[in-house]
């Protein structure tokens, strides 16, 4: 009870302090109506690129490709074929937005942007070569590129289900406290399994359902979530529950197991999640991951109810008990 008390006063501290963050950065989600009369004509069409485009002029990014040439004059002037000269960026130069201007007689990308380095060092390339090339300035934002790139997630994917695949098999061997196999008596574990499932889910839908959204969230990133759009406050918010509850599963297998087996049981807990990411992230983007995650919910709450819920506490020292007899942790005989 103590301990319950103890998580229930952490969300809601959490949920305190998150109503005040809401003042704070994610506010720039809130953009001014492009009707608004004290806005000149420059003004209103940067609101309606950045609507459409989700970023305009002052926007800040990185280089993450190798090189970027950028053409040092107008874009009209390589047009028509006058001599140019260009510029080279290389991976990790910080850019910001000059300036974007429309060519509609550019057959390969009518939208020119120009970036700059610094003072001296600037020039105009297509958007279309520019924005694979570079990532916003801020650490979700490359987070979120960084997992989105395929030859890592293909890496990541096939690591992770290698280290679960260990994991799993050698708790299994040694009969050792696993997630949904043999469980400790808390529900916490399981719950945390049930909302990455769900999380993963639910971040596959966005991008099937509602991609704008998530490109939005992607130039505009926060982890504030009552600042977004509803579907992306609630993804926030499952963002956050992982938080409260992996804290919570912690603290429970620290204090009902030895540090060994808290250790082990742990990691299985953490590669059993990781396997639930990939597996319904990957799925619900072909939409078989709705079917699976209804079948997966209904087998962790099974075996769970079945085979993991305690039904009876120690007499001696409050611990609980799958069944009567003698105490795992303190010997005492409970009839």
């Amino acid at each position: 009870m103590r301990n319950n008390i103890r998580y229930i006063s952490f969300a809601v501290v959490l949920a305190a302090l998150l109503t005040l963050c809401s003042c704070g950065r994610g506010i720039s989600l809130r953009r001014a109506p492009i009707t608004d009369t004290t806005l000149t004509a420059k003004q209103l069409d940067s609101l309606r690129f950045d609507r459409e485009h989700h970023y305009s002029e002052n926007y800040n990014f990185v280089v993450r490709a190798k090189t970027l040439y950028l053409l040092k004059q107008l874009p009209e002037e390589a047009l028509v074929g006058m001599t140019t000269d260009s510029l080279l960026l290389t991976r990790g130069d910080h850019i910001v937005v000059a300036d974007i201007h429309v060519v509609p007689t550019d057959p390969v990308d009518s939208i020119w942007v120009q970036v700059a380095h610094d003072q001296f060092t600037f020039g105009w390339t297509h958007e279309s070569q520019l924005l694979p090339a570079v990532v916003p300035d801020d650490p979700i934002s490359q987070f979120i590129s960084f997992f989105s790139d395929t030859h890592y997630v293909i890496f990541v994917v096939i690591i992770i289900l290698i280290a679960a695949a260990y994991v799993v098999r050698t708790s299994l061997r040694r009969n050792a406290k696993i997630v949904h196999f043999n469980d400790i008596a808390s529900f916490y574990p399981t719950l945390l399994t049930l909302i990455v499932a769900t999380s993963a889910s639910f971040y596959a839908s966005i991008q099937n359902f509602a991609p704008d959204t998530w490109r939005e969230f992607y130039f505009h990133p926060t982890l504030n979530p009552f600042v977004v759009e509803p579907v992306l406050a609630v993804f926030l918010v499952s963002v956050w529950a992982m938080l409260i509850v992996g804290l919570a599963s912690i603290d429970v297998a620290r204090h009902r197991l030895p540090f060994g087996e808290a250790l082990l049981y742990l990691s299985g807990l953490a590669a059993v999640c990781a396997a639930d990411y990939i597996i319904f992230s990957v799925t619900t983007l072909w939409y078989v991951g709705y079917v699976l995650l209804a079948a997966y919910i209904v087998f962790a709450l099974w075996r769970y109810i079945r085979h993991a819920r305690a039904q009876y506490v120690c007499g001696h020292c409050g611990q609980p008990m799958h069944q009567k007899g003698r105490c795992p942790a303190c010997g005492a005989i409970n009839e």
